[in-house]
């Protein structure tokens, strides 16, 4: 029987001025850009195909990457069912010069592999062998039915003009830079999409500089083609004490057809800054029609599914709004 491949990827290399982004630090959607890299490497060199991005579970940024600082991604492959990899990532990082790096972030990551014609293909069955890798696994597929619960209850609402709250629509076509190894806008680069337009609707709203906190539910619905044209609509659903929830969906098609369709969703939470960095206060909003309110409560529903996920901090703090 032949030797199974390597189930963990370490990419490691130093954040550089042009990471940095309007925080003046290295931006949640660079972070996840490198973290879909480090994924689909573990990913590929696991199943020996060509992968996509299926999903990204919940990501917490706490203390921000900056520039300068040595970074190492690392990418392990926790549990696989027939054609998909779920792979956690943790982002840390810390002075190039010594010293212990920091963990930044850390999510979970779902890869398919697929064959030359597109289709889901078999891949290596993992098999834990230590204590941390079964609580790895047993974590991975007790998040299954969460992660059902969350795409259920995204997939039921509608977003139409009836709604009053901050919505902001970026346009753009996608280009050749943005390909990925199989000829597709790379999923990293359609994350980062989402956080610049969550920071431009959370900012319009609150009027300060704005963070990404949390981004949670990275459906990819179908691929997104080079040369497409791309809409990244940002609509605020919910408002805590200081964090604004960003529901974003994209949708991309040909520039010579009317016609769009979805194939990204997700919600992402952001937080406003001072001049210390230090994050503040923003103005409650109160929801007018039956669809802000409808969203708003979608909103709060989400918190509470992703409250029930192993290892998940219960978000009492963000639905009671202290």
């Amino acid at each position: 029987m032949s030797e199974l491949p390597s189930h963990s990827v370490t990419l490691r290399f130093l954040a550089s001025p042009t990471d940095v982004g309007h925080s003046g630090s290295v931006d949640a959607g660079t972070v996840l850009e490198w973290v879909d890299k480090a994924a689909y490497a573990a990913a590929v060199g696991w199943a020996k195909s060509y992968c996509v991005t299926a999903y990204v579970g919940n990501i917490h940024f706490a203390d921000p990457v900056n520039s300068g600082d040595m970074v190492e991604v690392e990418a392990t492959i926790v549990y696989t069912g027939r054609s998909s990899m779920h792979i956690r990532t943790i982002v840390s990082s810390g002075d190039p010069k010594g010293g212990p790096a920091t963990m930044r972030s850390q999510c979970l990551v779902i890869f398919v592999a697929v064959g030359p014609d597109g289709r889901p293909v078999p891949v290596p069955q993992f098999q834990p062998s230590t204590p941390e890798e079964i609580e790895q696994r047993d974590n991975a597929l007790a998040r299954i039915a969460v992660r059902e619960k969350i795409v259920e209850a995204m997939n039921a609402q509608e977003y139409t003009d009836a709604g009053t709250a901050e919505r902001v629509v970026l346009r753009f076509m996608a280009a050749p830079t943005d390909v990925n190894w199989g000829g597709k806008v790379h999923g990293g680069i359609v994350m980062k999409w989402i956080d610049e337009a969550a920071y431009v609707c959370a900012s319009r709203y609150c009027g300060k500089d704005t963070v990404a906190v949390f981004s949670g539910g990275v459906r990819f619905y179908r691929p997104l083609l080079i040369g497409d044209v791309v809409e990244v609509e940002a609509r605020l659903v919910y408002t805590g004490h200081k964090g604004m929830h960003i529901a974003v969906h994209v949708r991309s098609g040909n520039p010579k057809s009317r016609e769009m369709n979805l194939t990204t969703y997700c919600l992402t939470v952001m937080v406003a800054r001072d001049e210390t960095g230090t994050s503040v206060p923003i103005p409650p909003w109160v929801p007018e029609t039956d669809e802000d309110r409808r969203l708003h409560a979608h909103a709060r529903e989400l918190l509470e599914i992703r409250g029930r996920a192993p290892g998940n901090r219960r978000p009492d703090h963000l639905l009671n709004g202290r």
